[in-house]
């Protein structure tokens, strides 16, 4: 059970990507944003190099996490990481691969054993990690290995796209929008909306979350008349879901499920592929979304955005959906710990 008291565990992310000078600028933004305090799993002198490469005035100290909240007043409190980084901003480096998983580790384990009351990551690239080896296809499947490493317990996670506005979570997530029809069944649609409304009422504090499910055709297929899916897939899934008392309705057409009307009628939208659920979340708030893991046990939050190889030690990457992250897992551990305690 998270503790209000404990800080948040914050990973490095890629050392040639943003993650680095975010982490700094939330830091710098504590006051003004009002955060939550935090620690920094990384190489110091590979965040010292990014401060002094993009002229941030930031003391920084070396501590550990029992230790941050006091650290974090006054300096960024960096936890050290067994392996050194190359700081080489825009050229991803398979040599940083190492620190960029110690500290994903690490972050795990000081959350379930009791040192850091959530996990936000800063963003990861795919191909670095496969270059040196790393097995699997991202970040959410890694950290739910984790999971199931220190529970014994295996762990579906579930994608949600968290902002000021609009809640999605796609059932199927990094696959080619040819596979989407195959690889959607009724048991998926079920138990990823299980997982979301157990988690949006455990964790984010709603009574009895109001899911809206999108079709997968135009116009959720027409009857049957622009393909089988949403009659023959998603709607017996909505029936077993009401059946169970979970608050499901749909299939709905996509093309009118996301203006501000028809978002008053729900808690969550339930999208059947990446960009479907995607698109409107970024749409309607870019740089406040956040990725939220579900189905987890424990917290975990990421900005909703990449490495950014493009502007990477550039000085333009603003922090505001780290920012974002930050204040969601603090805001969801507190959430978790009272209803924990009723």
């Amino acid at each position: 059970m998270p503790d209000e008291k404990l800080p948040l565990a914050l990973s490095v992310g890629d050392p040639s990507g943003v993650g680095p000078e975010i982490a700094i600028a939330a830091w710098q933004a504590r006051d003004s944003a009002g955060l939550p305090p935090f620690y920094l799993l990384a190489d110091p002198a590979l965040i010292d190099a990014r401060a002094r490469r993009l002229g941030a005035s930031v003391a920084m100290v070396e501590t550990t996490p029992a230790k941050a909240p006091e650290v974090f007043v006054h300096a960024l409190p960096i936890v050290p990481l067994a392996a050194r980084s190359i700081d080489s901003p825009g050229q991803p480096d398979p040599a940083n691969a190492a620190g960029i998983i110690e500290a994903i580790d690490r972050a795990v384990a000081d959350c379930l054993g009791g040192r850091a009351a959530a996990v936000v990551t800063c963003p990861i690239a795919k191909k670095p990690l496969y270059d040196a080896g790393f097995r699997f296809p991202g970040h959410t499947e890694y950290l739910a290995h984790l999971a199931s490493l220190h529970t014994g317990a295996d762990a579906m996670p579930v994608m949600l796209l968290a902002g000021p506005e609009l809640r999605t979570v796609p059932v199927t997530i990094h696959i080619a929008l040819s596979e989407v029809p195959k690889a959607l069944t009724s048991d998926l649609i079920v138990a990823t909306a299980r997982i979301t409304a157990t988690d949006l009422e455990h964790r984010f504090g709603i009574a009895r979350p109001r899911l809206a499910i999108a079709g997968l055709n135009p116009h959720a297929g027409e009857g049957g008349a622009m393909g089988a899916e949403d009659e023959h897939i998603i709607r017996p899934a909505i029936e077993r879901l009401r059946a169970e008392g979970i608050d499901a309705f749909g299939p709905l057409p996509a093309d009118t499920m996301f203006h501000a009307r028809a978002r008053a009628g729900y808690d969550v939208a339930i999208c059947m592929y990446h960009d479907q659920a995607l698109i409107p979340a970024k749409a309607l708030a870019f740089d406040e979304a956040v990725n939220v893991t579900l189905g987890l046990p424990f917290i975990r939050t990421s900005p909703d955005h990449g490495t950014a190889f493009d502007i990477a030690g550039k000085g333009l990457a603003r922090p505001d959906s780290l920012i974002a992250a930050l204040k969601l897992a603090r805001r969801l551990a507190d959430s978790e710990t009272k209803a924990a305690a009723a």
